[in-house]
């Protein structure tokens, strides 16, 4: 029997629509939706044990994966199965487990697993905007203890309106691709790029999303209530001891307070911190903190946090000794690694990114490839965020979701200002060597100086700052933090990082802590933030003020040229053999691609010597080269003949016509030699196909001044004998006797 099905729709108000329906699929989960939209089907499920973990944190696991047969296509390499996740899905799982992970319970424990699969694909419609409508929908539907539901919307702009969830065409028009996360109260999380748009502009189309937002969580809360909205499950509630929290924020408050006033560096911030704590410890017996020794360590950070907070809000100081405006000492260094294409060094406080540059052919453009995407990227970039940056040591296990998801927000920020025309393919790489503060927004700006020293035209330079915001809700003070540090991120409301060109916002990455965060102060914070970006930016532009006018010597040049379709085979030759010979022969790199509009080759050198690459262009000439009917060309002969002489235009060494011994001068000519010998040089005029032959037709005599009483001289009766037309048809007419006589036997 096919069970009840219970489905909402949600109007996105241009004839499109998104539908959740629950009922039919996977009943053992706690919850679990499939969302639609189009052809674009998603299943979202949600399961939580029961049994606690003794953790200190949620152990919540974001799953997001594209399923392949969904697109109709089979996975790449050798194992035709779904293996890691790509990028573009780590990004995803990103997405919604910044917006869930707040609303469940500090002191819920339990393992949670949040799976969304794409089960069908539509070309018109992309399935990550809807990954987060899929997972609060599967929880509002189970028995999890979660504060509200929530949902995700993707936000573009084309021709200056705002559209809501676009199809990626609709984004290659679109000034703004950003995603927003959001309950029906508050504006959550904030991703995306833009098109160096205004602050104003941002909030803009942060409202636009939320309004959308506010319409999906009304749509989950009456799927929830049609299906049988579960009782919140019971679950052991953490220890609490009023007194014992008193206590120790008596001994902790003033002393902490102290150090921070101090302002000091990590390390020593560190140590002192944690000697307070160890000193309270020892205020207790071991059989005390054997039974709550973990209560004494949360209300201590408890404790350390309110005493910091209320340092900044009453003082305007920070734990390092700035104001909430100030930016850190930077300094700045390129060409810093010797043979790499290009290289930057970027040090502001204790943070500190070395960004390398590579470049190459679209060869080494970046392959993506999902069942929702298939495509390439010239520019791309990869951060690394190894322990030692921040002075710990622990197993590395491949790269982690951060790396790709700090990575991809460097990437978004700087690929704008990449110019459309640039030949290479960039490849630029982060290595974190310290962090105490945003090592995203340092691999921008370090990223931004390593491609103006390879001698990338960057359209602008760009540059990136961390943000922070503490808010007292009573009392409505507030203090933006610009450029925070570690501490702050942890301690603060809002913790946003916003990359931007001296003109406006090219990528940001918002997570907001607080609820009900007035649009007011977010764009106060957002200006704060332009004017500690345009302070950096006058660091990096001091360091070096525009790209180099070309490439390092030792860099590959590229230079890019368009030949005919027609004559691609000439130039790869048979099994390839022209190409590899010639790309040995030079010591260059070619690429040979077809543009899909206009058919033509588009063909790439990559070379560290000039004269490599001018010897390709050299024979891409040859092979494409066309004589003009009328036109004069110098040539050589390279070959004697009865009959004439073989010549190569010197323009087009390879490209060889036969000059006739008719047309070698005006007087009768017997022979070739008595007129040319091998290795001469001499004019001659092109009169294009001969008619009669059909064969080019070179003239060196139609150059040459005419003699006076010049008469043509007769034709060759030796000739005339061979090419009559008698002998032809005397020999034709006896195969067609023959062939008369076979049929009549």
């Amino acid at each position: 029997m096919i069970p009840k099905v219970f489905r909402e729709v949600i109007d996105l108000g241009d004839g499109r629509e998104i539908s959740i329906e629950t009922g039919k699929l996977a009943k053992q989960a706690h919850g679990s939706v499939v969302v639609q939209s189009g052809k674009c089907m998603l299943l979202c499920t949600v399961v939580s044990n029961y049994e606690q973990k003794d953790l200190d944190f949620l152990p919540l696991t974001v799953d997001y994966r594209e399923k392949f047969a969904a697109a109709g296509r089979y996975p790449g390499g050798f194992f035709k199965r779904e293996a890691r996740p790509s990028d573009g899905e780590v990004l995803t799982m990103r997405l919604v487990d910044r917006v869930l992970r707040p609303l469940f319970p500090k002191d819920y424990h339990s393992e949670t697993q949040v799976m969304i699969q794409l089960m069908s694909h539509d070309d018109d419609v992309m399935p990550d905007a809807m990954a987060g409508l899929a997972a609060s929908a599967a929880i509002q539907l189970s028995d999890f203890p979660f504060e509200c539901a929530i949902s995700e919307a993707r936000v573009g702009r084309v021709n200056g309106e705002f559209v809501i969830n676009p199809t990626r065409a609709q984004l290659e028009e679109s000034d703004i691709d950003m995603m927003i996360g959001a309950s029906a109260d508050s504006v959550m999380m904030v991703e995306g790029e833009m098109d160096e748009i205004s602050e104003e502009e941002m909030a803009d189309a942060i409202k636009f999303a939320h309004d959308h937002i506010k319409i999906q969580c009304e749509a989950q809360l009456r799927l929830a209530e049609a299906f049988g909205k579960k009782e919140v499950r019971e679950y052991p509630a953490e220890r609490e001891d009023a007194d014992l929290e008193k206590k120790v924020y008596d001994m902790a408050y003033n002393k902490v307070y102290a150090i921070a006033e101090a302002g000091s560096s990590k390390h020593e911030r560190s140590a002192a911190f944690n000697d307070i704590k160890e000193e309270i410890k020892a205020t207790f017996s071991e059989e005390e903190l054997e039974d709550y020794g973990g209560l004494v360590s949360k209300y201590y950070r408890k404790a350390e946090k309110s005493a910091i907070r209320d340092l900044t809000l009453k003082t305007g100081m920070r734990l390092d000794g700035r104001k909430t405006t100030e930016v850190r000492d930077i300094w700045c260094e390129v060409d810093y690694l010797p043979s790499v294409h290009g290289s930057a060094l970027f040090t502001r406080g204790e943070t500190q990114a070395l960004a390398t540059v590579t470049l190459g052919t679209s060869r080494d453009a970046n392959q993506i490839d999902m069942p929702s995407h298939e495509g390439e990227e010239r520019f791309y970039l990869h951060y690394n965020f190894p322990p030692f940056c921040t002075g710990e040591a622990r197993p590395i296990r491949g790269t982690s979701r951060r790396e790709v998801g700090h990575g991809n927000l460097a990437q978004r920020g700087l690929k704008g200002m990449v110019p459309d025309d640039c030949p290479y393919t960039v490849r630029v790489v982060s290595e974190v060597l310290e962090s105490n503060g945003s090592s995203s927004m340092a691999t921008v700006c370090a990223g931004t100086m390593a491609m103006m020293d390879a001698g990338i035209q960057m359209i602008k330079p760009v540059s990136g700052i961390a943000m922070g915001l503490i808010s007292d809700a009573e009392s409505g003070n507030y203090a933006v933090l610009s450029d925070i540090l570690g501490d702050e991120d942890h301690l603060g409301d809002m913790d946003f990082k916003v990359t931007g060109t001296a003109d406006g916002i090219t990528a940001c990455q918002m997570d907001i802590k607080v609820k009900g965060l007035s649009y007011e102060i977010l764009v106060a914070a957002l200006k704060q933030a332009r004017e500690g970006r345009l302070h950096i930016l006058t660091k990096l532009t001091d360091t070096i003020a525009a790209p180099r006018a070309d490439v390092k010597e030792y860099a590959p040049k590229m230079v890019s040229v368009r030949i005919a379709n027609e004559y691609i085979g000439a130039l790869i030759g048979p099994g390839g053999k022209v190409i590899q010979e010639l790309q040995k022969e030079t010591g260059t790199t070619i690429v040979i691609n077809e543009d899909p509009v206009t058919e033509e080759g588009v063909v790439e050198i990559l070379g560290t010597g000039q004269a490599g690459i001018d010897a390709v262009l050299a024979k891409i000439d040859s092979i494409t080269f066309k004589p003009e009917v009328g036109s004069v060309y110098e040539v050589k002969v390279i070959k004697m003949l009865d009959f004439g002489a073989v010549v190569e235009y010197l323009d087009a060494p390879g490209n060889e016509v036969l000059l006739h011994v008719s047309e070698l001068a005006w007087e009768r000519t017997e022979n070739v030699s008595d007129v040319v010998n091998m290795g001469d040089v001499f004019d001659v005029k092109y009169f294009g196909l001969d008619k009669r032959t059909r064969k080019e037709k070179v003239s060196r005599k139609a150059i040459l001044p005419k003699p006076e009483g010049y008469t043509a001289p007769a034709p060759r009766e030796d000739r005339g004998d061979r090419n009559s037309s008698r002998g032809r048809d005397s020999r034709g007419g006896g195969r067609d006797n023959r062939r008369d006589d076979r049929k009549r036997d």
